[in-house]
């Protein structure tokens, strides 16, 4: 390029001399290269701040519980329409704190109690006032011990998951003979004509006390609804007594029509601040009609309570 050396009019001259030649220039690029735009120098280049590195935390898997979990209350009916009735305890006896209690039975002056848990399931007979167990019979390594009911001579027993139950002479506990049906077995009782056997859901099921076939079956409701987690069993006075699983409550039950005719609400029960070994939850109900007495108590607990039940107002 041309240095200027002056504003004269040579110098003009040969300015207007040098913008003409880059005109020409710029023609002849744009003739040759075919009209494409000039790229545009390259943005300077910033350094980019680095995003901070998500850091995930993995929570340890809590352990696989061997009770099952604390008590939690049901869903309220609505208001008004059931009896609620809570408890007055007039007698407390001893109980084996090792008896993972399935099913409970009053008969005679003794208790009955089918016992769970895999390797230590059981039927036995114990002393209500000592808690001395007076007469026991292991079930198999395999089998977890249910709900349990005494139809004359016999001692019914349910398993959980093994669809098998056992029936055992009553007084020397020999097993006569096995049984099956197709649900899980939770609670048994009876009427006196008819086995009632809950499966952990709302149905109570029917069976012939003799071949154990299936009868007949009947929704458990109350306000809300169907009411699952049917447990242990017992039949007082023409009504089916529950045990709903994981709860403090039993409910009482029309059998015929599966209504809830009454919540019996038992928290408080067992004085857990007390106890020196763990705990499951409330199962186990027994009923002395003869005396009009009413036993309760629940899985590893090391108490059985004889309580009257008070309607709440």
């Amino acid at each position: 390029m041309p240095v200027l050396r002056n504003r004269g009019s040579s110098n003009l001259m040969n300015l207007k001399n040098l913008f003409a030649s880059l005109a020409c220039m710029a023609l002849v690029l744009t003739a040759c290269y075919g009209g494409q735009p000039t790229l545009a120098p390259p943005a300077p280049t910033t350094a980019a701040t680095p995003e901070p590195a998500i850091t995930a935390t993995i929570q340890p898997a809590a352990p696989r519980p061997t009770a099952s979990p604390a008590p939690a209350t049901p869903p309220p009916t609505t208001p008004g329409t059931l009896p609620v009735y809570t408890y007055r305890v007039v007698g407390t006896y001893p109980h084996d704190p090792a008896a993972f209690t399935q099913g409970l039975v009053f008969d005679g002056e003794s208790l009955y109690e089918s016992t769970g848990l895999l390797g230590r399931s059981s039927v036995r007979q114990v002393d209500l006032d000592t808690g001395n167990v007076l007469r026991r019979r292991e079930l198999p390594a395999s089998a977890w011990g249910e709900g349990l009911a005494i139809y004359r001579d016999r001692i019914i027993q349910l398993t959980w998951q093994s669809n098998l139950g056992f029936v055992y002479d009553r007084n020397t506990f020999e097993l006569l003979w096995t049984f099956n049906y197709p649900w899980e077995g939770w609670g048994l009782t009876h009427d006196g004509q008819r086995l009632i056997l809950s499966d952990g859901t709302a149905t109570l099921h029917f069976l012939d006390p003799m071949t154990f076939i299936e009868t007949g079956r009947v929704e458990v409701t109350d306000a809300s609804g169907p009411v699952n987690r049917l447990n242990e069993l017992e039949y007082i006075n023409g009504e089916v007594y529950a045990n709903v699983w994981q709860t403090d409550y039993i409910v009482r039950i029309a059998p015929d029509t599966g209504k809830v005719t009454g919540r019996i609400d038992l928290t408080g029960l067992l004085d857990r601040a007390t106890l020196r070994g763990p705990v499951d939850v409330l199962n186990g109900i027994a009923y002395d009609p003869r005396q009009d007495r009413l036993f309760v108590t629940g899985k590893l607990w090391p108490y059985l309570f004889e309580i009257k039940l008070v309607e709440r107002q």
